[in-house]
């Protein structure tokens, strides 16, 4: 599929369920993203300026760009012209939901992080989610939230695997409340994704670890059942 958007490495192959993945590194999209800044909208366009941090705006460039012309060429429609909504909040009922396309044609997720964007699509709600490995004091501070399971695997885990088994763990996690539509306005100890190795298997959802940089973790969750299937 061509973006307009070069991509910088091979294609990731989706996992079941999702239909398109697209990554890339902020650096190597922004003079791109930048320069094509008028397919966003206004509310976009307000959100970019208002960014003090320029790395900040740089991710949130290139990802929104980037989620435009994707979703243009999926849905036949020129970047500019694809509309998003927002479902209603799990939580609240307020619009402030899981982002949408309105029509239900396709699902999207984004994700960007210092230097890095991840997007997906698919025909049922998907989450992903792609962090840098934080430093060891934002582990000790976070770590303790986290299902009381993971807690557990994170510290069974050897002294120099535990930066990574957290990013993992909250990817994972911050994927599946993507996809559901809570985000982390959901208490993060209650749902269990594991911080092993493999994911947790979930009856709702199909949570997969993706390949990404070093320094990173990335993660995808899609609705199991296809876009037919019925939400808890």
């Amino acid at each position: 599929m061509s973006t307009g958007i070069p991509t910088d490495r091979d294609p990731v192959a989706p996992p079941p369920g999702v239909e398109l993945l697209w990554s890339g590194r902020v650096a190597e999209h922004t003079e791109d993203a930048l320069a094509h800044r008028h397919l966003l909208d206004a509310e976009e366009s307000a959100r970019l300026d208002g960014f003090f941090r320029p790395a900040d705006r740089d991710a949130y460039a290139v990802a929104h760009v980037a989620l435009r012309r994707i979703l243009g060429e999926r849905l036949g429609l020129a970047p500019e012209a694809v509309t998003m909504d927002r479902e209603p909040c799990a939580h609240c009922g307020g619009p402030h939901g899981r982002p949408v396309v309105p029509g239900g044609e396709v699902h999207f997720s984004l994700s960007h992080t210092s230097g890095m964007v991840l997007l997906a699509l698919a025909s049922a709600p998907v989450g992903v989610d792609v962090e840098i490995v934080p430093n060891d004091g934002t582990i000790t501070d976070v770590a303790t939230q986290l299902h009381p399971r993971e807690r557990t695997e994170l510290a069974a885990l050897p002294a120099g695997e535990r930066a990574f088994g957290f990013t993992r763990c909250w990817t994972r996690k911050e994927a599946v409340l993507k996809a559901a539509g809570v985000g982390l306005t959901e208490d993060v100890s209650v749902t269990y994704v594991g911080a092993g190795p493999r994911p947790a298997e979930l009856a709702d959802w199909l949570l997969t670890d993706l390949p990404v940089d070093a320094g990173y973790a990335a993660a995808v969750a899609v609705r199991a059942g296809g876009p037919d299937a019925r939400l808890p």
